[in-house]
């Protein structure tokens, strides 16, 4: 099965970009994706020096520009990479080109919406110095507990060996002299405390702005930040992207379902490397590849095409006949009483859970319709994106009448 992944922010490079833009049709389609954003992003991604890509305002829209215009050139017709994809998903800011890739946004809409989200981080990061900083090796519960006494948040969970420590400069400044035995701490590339209570201005902003959002539902599995669960519903993984901007990256999460779902190549769209590297440290079995220059596309293809072969295409659709209500995560599923074949659910029904050793996560349906039939019995156990109930399109009065009923 193959993923394809996006980096966040501190992945970005000075000229970067360069060597793509010798097509014109990536170079024409980074212009029309600067005009969206009113910002001259082959400029940024060519010519700037590292200080200047480092702003949070415009590191943000060039990393998801980037990955936009790559994906074109991995995938030239979009619509033929979302049989060979098992999974998607993106590292912070990245969750918007992963949105964006797989259908929920269009491209301008992820345009705007990264922006504004920039925009966002950058003056919340203003009010006060803030930074990141990751730290390496050590017991995840000891290093936890030594951020919480200075302060400090652990905004990213990035595996076996990586958490990210995010604060004011002055608490990071008290940590650096205050690590456990054996533990580094690596200075991050980046401009505020995101993934903090220091970002909350911004939440504020991109949930007035959301309201004029309309998403599609994705077309491949999409992982979420949150808690690394397969999100069905357009919708609800735009209220996760506003959400996510003050709340931990939890990557471990995001692993542990790729692993779940049987991951057997994982390619990381431009700048690359990151992701990748943290793959190999936590995905032992599972086969990487850092895409950084065109000169890479056909051994690319050829990675695409290993680890999609024989790929069951996901039966997640934007216009489907039917509608697939599809499992949240890995666990043992328990139905709800009385959901039977035949009858009408309206948009948000309770339909059963899913449970594991660390939680039991509801499972709803996002759309409403009739019952048509059960895939999974009572107790099976069940993995990330396995469909569990088909759902046949029923008018919205058919709703009401069921309900009165």
């Amino acid at each position: 099965m193959l993923a394809i992944v996006a980096p966040g922010q501190g992945a970005q490079k000075p000229g970067f970009l360069k060597p793509w833009l010798a097509d014109p049709k990536l170079e024409n389609r980074l212009v029309w994706l600067s005009a969206v954003s009113g910002l001259d992003l082959i400029h940024y991604g060519t010519e700037a020096d590292e200080e200047t890509i480092k702003d949070t305002a415009v590191a943000q829209p060039l990393l998801v520009a980037a990955g936009l215009v790559t994906a074109l050139a991995l995938f030239p017709h979009p619509a033929d990479a979302f049989g060979k994809i098992g999974v998607g998903g993106g590292h912070s800011v990245g969750e918007i080109t992963a949105a964006a890739a797989s259908g929920v946004l269009s491209a301008e809409q992820a345009m705007v919406f990264v922006r504004e989200r920039g925009r966002g981080m950058a003056e919340a990061s203003a009010v006060r110095p803030t930074s990141m900083a990751a730290v390496l090796r050590g017991d995840t519960d000891e290093v936890v507990e030594r951020l919480r006494k200075h302060g400090l948040t652990p905004a990213n969970y990035n595996g076996v060996g990586q958490i990210v420590a995010a604060g004011t400069v002055e608490q990071l400044e008290a940590l650096s002299k205050d690590l456990p035995d054996r533990v580094r701490m690596v200075p991050l590339s980046v401009a505020g405390a995101f993934h903090t209570e220091h970002m909350q201005p911004a939440v504020a902003r991109l949930e007035r702005l959301s309201a004029a959002v309309s998403t599609h539902d994705p077309r491949v599995r999409l992982l979420s930040n949150r808690d690394g669960q397969i999100v069905q519903s357009g919708a609800e993984y735009l209220r996760r992207l506003i959400n996510q901007v003050s709340n931990p990256v939890r990557w471990d999460l995001c692993m542990e379902t790729m692993a779940d779902l049987g991951v057997t190549g994982l390619l990381e769209l431009p700048p690359s490397g990151t992701l990748t590297g943290i793959a190999k440290r936590n995905l032992k079995d599972v086969e990487v590849f850092a895409l950084n220059d065109p000169d890479q596309l056909d051994e690319a293809r050829a990675f695409v095409e290993k680890h999609s072969r024989g790929a069951v295409p996901s039966q997640i659709s934007n216009t489907p006949s039917w509608r697939m209500v599809v499992s949240p995560g890995k666990g043992h599923f328990t139905r709800a009483p009385g959901v039977e074949p035949g009858q009408v659910l309206a948009p948000g029904s309770a339909v059963g859970g899913v449970r594991n050793l660390r939680e039991e996560t509801p499972v709803v349906t996002e759309h409403g319709g009739l019952v048509t039939e059960w895939l999974v019995e009572e107790d099976d156990p069940v993995s990330p994106g396995q469909p569990l109930l088909r759902l046949h399109p029923a008018p919205e009065n058919d709703y009401a009448t069921e309900v009165d009923r």
